[in-house]
Order: C-alpha cells, then structure tokens, then sequence
C-alpha cells in the first residue's frame, strides 16, 4: 500500500514535474512570440512607411516617365529642328557659295574687261601714233596743194642718206618736217626723246639750202606731257607742234614770199618775220593747251555731277545729253576761211554780248555810292 501511495506520489510528482516544465517553456515560447510579435508590429509599421514611400517613389517615377516622355518629344523636335537648321544651312552655303561664284565670275570678267578695255586702248593709241606719220605727211600736202606751196617728199629730197618724212620748199629754202610719236604707252619720257631727235636733227641744218628752223610734228593726245614746245639747240631752233598747228604755221612761213626782194630783208626785217612766226606757234600751241586744260576742268565737273546729283537727276540729264546734239561750221574743200568773216562773226559777238549786259545791268538795281562810303567808314 505504501508502494502503491509512493508510487501515486511519484508519479504525481513526476507528473506536476511535467506540467510546470510544459508551462514554464510554454510561457517562454508566448514571450517570444510576444517579442516576435512586437518585432512584427514594428516591421509592419516600417512596411507601411516603406509603403507610403514606395507610392511616392511610383508618384515620382511616373512623373519622371512623363517629364522623361515630353523630354523625348522635345529631343524629336529638337532634332527635327536641328535637320533642318542643318539643311537651311546647307542650302544657305550652297546660295552663299553660288553667290560667291557669280560675284569672282563678274569680278574676272570686269577686271578682263578693264584689261581688253586698257589693252583695246593701247592698241588704238599704237595705230594712232603708228599712222601719224601718214597723217602729217597727207596733211601737209593736202595744205601745200590748197595753197600752192611746193611739197618735198622723203623720196624727191635732194640730200641723199638722210631724209626726213616730209618737208616744204618756199624761196628755195626747204623746210623740214618730222613726224614723232612715243614708242609705247608711256609717255613721261617722251619729252627726253624729242631733245634726242631735235639733237638729231643737226644732220639736215648743215646743209645751206635747209632752214635753220625745223618743226618736230607730235600727236595732239601727247601734248600734256611734253614741258618745252621749244628747243635751242645753238645753230638751229626746233619747234614741237602738233597736227592742228601745221596749216597757220605753213600758211605763215608762206608769207616770206609776199616779199618781192626777201633775200635782201634787212636783220631787223627778217627778225620781224621769225617773231610773227615764233608767236603764232607759240599761240597756235597755247591755245591747244588752254583747251587740254579747259577739256580736263569739263571732265572733272561732269565726274563730280555725275557724284553729287541724285540718281534720278543724272538719269534726266544723261536724257537730256542723249537727245543734244552740237554742229559745228562744216569745212568745205576750196572754201577759203575769210578773216574778215571772223572778224565780223567776232563783233557781232561782242555786240550782242554788250547788249546783255546792258540788259542785265538796268535789270540790276543801283547801289548808292553814298551808302557804300557810309557802310566803309563804319
């Protein structure tokens, strides 16, 4: 019985043993399930906080995307901007470049004109200068023929070996004409080319029956260049004239057979003569001068009109130029020019001029002299 009560006992014991075990580790296990719960409740909340974040990461991504979308719409117009920029510039330069082609074409093309416009030029001053000789020598022909003067050609002067293009004979005294024109298109150094030939010129003076005067005949262009229309070379006197100058100074020298006895002129006579000729070629020079310069003054004041005017005035005028024409007196062959119609020509002249005048100074109000010495005293 005793065994049996310890045996109950025991195992009773045993049993509450058992259960205190159980609940202890029971307990246990609820504390960390407690802690675990804790811990859960504290990743939930984190979950939800990375929630909450997440919904505003997608908010922000999809503000991105759609920033990202119109970004790339922008990038295709940009690009499509950016072709045809390319292309307009393309087009711009090709334009530019063709541009740039026509203007070095018309660029050559004007600098050749100006070339074969300078080349035409000289060509034409080369054939010019080139028949001047011609000219003097049909010239003075066609002088000596109007007025029965006797024409010594190169070929019929009697000295042999030198000739000169042309000469005159009038009281058996020969008169020498040389025809000279410069080499080429400068003539700045003409001038030193006729003292050359002028010097030369001694091989026709040493000959008794050839006057002591001799006339180099220059192309009327060459004139501004040439300083000294004179030239003394001690035994003889050479006379620089042009073309237009020949007939009054042939007409001049053809005076001296007006002269009955000239070989029996006195000194002071035959000085008369050489001084009425020497001052017509001196006049028949200066007046080739005067109009050189007074043709150089027109040139320029047409040039500056021509600047200063507005377009539509000088387009007027250049009609008005094109619709004016000048006619002056026709020469007429075995026409003699009276003096005596010149003279008449000129007083008929001064005499309409002084009628304008009187016509412009009764127009003209009068000053009284009174005022005048008034206004000078103070």
């Amino acid at each position: 019985m005793e065994t049996i009560l310890f045996i109950v006992i025991s195992v009773l014991a045993s049993a509450s043993m058992y259960f205190f075990l159980k609940k202890n580790q029971f307990g246990s296990k609820i504390s960390d399930l407690n802690r675990e719960n804790e811990m859960l409740k504290v990743r939930l909340e984190e979950l939800g906080i990375l929630k909450d974040e997440k919904k505003e990461l997608d908010i922000k991504h999809q503000s991105l995307e759609e920033k990202l979308s119109d970004l790339e719409k922008i990038n295709v117009g940009l690009k499509k901007d950016l072709e045809q920029s390319r292309e307009t510039k393309d087009e711009t330069v090709d334009k530019f470049a063709a541009h740039t082609n026509r203007l070095n074409d018309l660029e050559e093309k004007r600098q050749q004109k100006l070339l074969d416009d300078k080349e035409f030029e000289l060509n034409e001053k080369k054939l010019q200068w080139k028949q001047h000789e011609n000219d003097v020598q049909n010239h003075i022909q066609i002088i000596c023929k109007k007025n029965i003067i006797e024409y010594v050609s190169q070929e019929d002067f009697p000295h042999p070996r030198n000739k000169p293009d042309c000469s005159i004979k009038i009281l058996d005294q020969l008169i020498v004409f040389d025809a000279k024109s410069p080499l080429g298109d400068d003539t700045s150094k003409f001038m030193t080319y006729l003292k050359d030939q002028a010097t030369n010129l001694k091989k026709y003076a040493k000959h008794g029956d050839v006057r002591k005067e001799f006339f180099l005949v220059v192309p009327t262009n060459t004139v501004s260049s040439i300083k000294d229309f004179r030239i003394d070379c001690g035994d003889y006197m050479v006379f620089i004239v042009t073309k237009d100058a020949l007939e009054p100074i042939i007409l001049s020298l053809k005076k001296i057979e007006d002269y009955e006895f000239a070989d029996k002129l006195s000194p002071d006579e035959r000085d008369d003569i050489c001084r009425v000729i020497g001052t017509f070629a001196h006049a028949a020079k200066r007046r080739i001068q005067i109009d050189q310069w007074y043709n150089e003054i027109v040139i320029n004041d047409i040039q500056k009109a021509g600047k200063i005017l507005p377009k539509e005035f000088v387009r007027l005028v250049q009609q008005y130029d094109l619709a004016e024409k000048l006619n002056p007196p026709i020469e007429k062959r075995n026409k003699k020019i009276e003096l005596s119609e010149l003279k008449d020509n000129s007083e008929d002249f001064k005499k309409e001029m002084n009628t304008k005048f009187e016509i412009l100074d009764k127009n003209i109000p009068q000053i009284d002299p009174k005022i005048i010495e008034k206004t000078n005293d103070s």
